[in-house]
């Protein structure tokens, strides 16, 4: 049973995140070899104020 977990900062719509996870579960399901049933997507959305990248602060 793939599990996929994605995070990223909020601000999708659930529109793209469904788009998103589509996409994600084809490319499991191409490489290994497993059902789409058994693949699970987990997207964490997170607050811009609690990110720093680069040693900058992003919030």
């Amino acid at each position: 049973m793939p599990i996929v977990h994605v995070e990223m900062i909020e601000g999708r719509t659930k529109e793209q995140k469904e788009a998103l996870v589509k996409d994600i579960v084809k490319a499991v399901e191409t490489h290994t070899n497993a059902k789409k049933e058994a693949v699970t997507v987990i997207i964490n959305d997170i607050k811009k104020e609690n990110i720093a990248t680069k040693g900058e602060y992003l919030g």
